[in-house]
């Protein structure tokens, strides 16, 4: 690809920003603008999640764009934020845009919070909402019991227990403590802390879930010169990927013959191989999309880290936590620096490769990003210019 990434912004991470998703957006487009050095009437394209509150032509008028060429929209929450770049560096690509702005804002702590569920909506008539109806009366109402379900099995399976889930936590809040951004600033845990946690969904205790955040990120994309001449070192995109398998169900791969098998992941994998042309084992820092610690798990397998079911034996001896082989999520995660619909952690991958981490892993030359199987889901490959 041609598009780099050359500037990234965002607000503080807060339980109540006391201010409105619209005002938070243009506060990280801004910032990211001005990391990039680039003016904001230089913006012609923008690009966020189909959940996003702040509509593109809001954003460019606020932040004062002189003209939008290219806007767009990726639909499945967290599991598209890598596809918000992708579809950026496609428009630079292309000649569709020149500066592409991707960005993502909600109060999602103080305004409505995901925790809460689907219950009590209204029945709309979408294939989307159908599908719902096969469990949502069942009391599947919300993403933790979504993903309860997977975590039966995953313990079923591979005999795994709660434990393996708790050491994914227990290394992103060491993280954490140490990041002055996050909200679990010095507030790290101990494994026993993680099993004392309360029930939300068996098998996932409290501390086994994501935070609810306030908060807003966006990421600058332009080609490779504009991106060479700005103030801060120029991130380049060395693969950038969508994929969904057969039979693919929104969130929970309900349907599917072997759900450990992970269909969407080998998809999105084998393209971010095949564009950098390198494998699991030429990548520094892994940023994984951790809504819930089984799906860490998850993406360590389904993405070629670890063989099957050895997940839990890798963490358990370190490998993802300060000083391990892997280090994963260095900012502390959505379970211990925010939950920004992934957002966050494309952030930490581009302060990864500048050398400019609090976190800061030694010698990186290939960030690996991706997001969660049990729906559609996006990958990234980021490195020095």
């Amino acid at each position: 690809m041609t598009a780099w990434i050359a500037g990234i912004g965002a607000t503080e991470f807060s339980m109540a920003s006391h201010r409105s998703e619209l005002r938070l957006a243009v506060e990280a487009v801004l910032a990211a603008l001005a990391d990039a050095g680039i003016a904001p009437e230089a913006v012609d394209g923008l690009v966020t999640l189909s959940a996003d509150g702040s509509p593109e032509i809001e954003v460019a008028r606020a932040i004062g764009a002189d003209r939008l060429t290219f806007t767009g929209r990726a639909h499945y929450g967290g599991a598209d934020s890598c596809a918000t770049v992708r579809l950026a560096a496609m428009a630079v690509d292309t000649g569709a845009a020149e500066v592409v702005v991707c960005y993502r804002a909600f109060n999602e702590r103080s305004g409505d919070r995901y925790g809460q569920g689907l219950a009590g909506l209204p029945a709309v008539p979408t294939a989307e909402a159908a599908q719902f109806g096969w469990s949502l009366p069942f009391g599947l109402v919300n993403a933790a019991g979504w993903m309860g379900l997977f975590a039966r099995r995953y313990l079923h399976e591979y005999g795994a227990t709660s434990a393996d889930f708790g050491r994914v936590t227990v290394a992103a809040r060491a993280y954490a403590a140490t990041n002055p951004a996050a909200r679990f600033y010095r507030r790290p845990i101990t494994l026993a802390d993680h099993q004392r946690s309360r029930w939300v969904v068996e098998p996932l205790r409290l501390l086994d879930c994501c935070l609810e955040s306030d908060g807003a990120v966006a990421v600058v994309v332009t080609g490779r010169a504009r991106a060479a001449d700005g103030p801060a070192p120029p991130v380049a995109i060395r693969a950038a990927a969508q994929g969904a398998g057969g039979n693919q169900h929104l969130m929970a791969g309900h349907y599917i013959d072997r759900p450990l098998d992970f269909p969407e992941l080998t998809v999105t994998s084998g393209q971010l191989w095949a564009q950098a042309a390198i494998g699991p084992d030429d990548i520094q820092v892994a940023i994984l999309y951790d809504h819930f610690t089984p799906m860490v798990l998850a993406q360590l397998e389904g993405y070629g880290f670890c063989p099957p079911g050895q997940a839990g034996a890798f963490v358990a001896a370190g490998e993802i936590g300060p000083g391990g082989s892997l280090p994963v999520n260095p900012h502390g995660g959505q379970l211990g620096e925010a939950y920004l619909h992934g957002m966050n952690g494309i952030n930490e991958a581009v302060r990864q490769v500048r050398g400019s981490a609090v976190n800061q892993v030694a010698n990186v030359e290939h960030v690996f990003v991706g997001t969660p199987p049990g729906g559609p889901t996006s990958g990234l490959i980021l490195a020095p210019a």
